[in-house]
């Protein structure tokens, strides 16, 4: 039997995903073009992961002439919280408790990253199908 495909980012995908982000639509020549110096893929390892993430439903295409352009059909703040959500699941039990004593438990928090943690909580609705978002001054 397969494994089980997964519905998460690799690292290859999200870099990918990035780049359709910032640019929008995009062919594969033009990922592989946008891609940094640091950390080039080639075209055919452009060419198969942006087929996987359009299987994993990331993104569709529409063919121009020959040449297929991309388009990702997942805003990226929606990917990042599916991932969380994943996460949550996989680490934490699904709690969020236990999720936020452990970033609070991390000796790398900053002061500033603490504040707006207890903001949003202040600031959290008690419905929970309402959706508060903190001001950000640095926004």
């Amino acid at each position: 039997m397969p494994p089980k495909r997964s519905i998460t980012l690799t690292e290859a995908e999200l870099r990918l995903m990035k780049l359709l982000w910032q640019r929008g639509e995009s062919g594969v020549g033009d990922l592989v073009a946008a891609m940094p110096d640091n950390a080039p893929l080639a075209y055919n390892s452009v060419l198969t992961t942006i087929r996987i993430l359009e299987q994993k439903g990331y993104v569709t295409h529409r063919q121009e002439g020959r040449a297929f352009l991309y388009i990702p059909c997942v805003q990226e703040h929606e990917a990042g919280r599916s991932e969380v959500r994943h996460m949550l699941q996989r680490f934490f039990g699904n709690s969020r408790e236990r999720l936020l004593l452990s970033l609070l438990g991390d000796d790398e928090i900053t002061p500033e990253e603490l504040a707006r943690l207890k903001e949003a909580i202040a600031n959290a609705p008690e419905d929970p199908d309402e959706e508060a978002v903190p001001e950000r001054e640095d926004a």
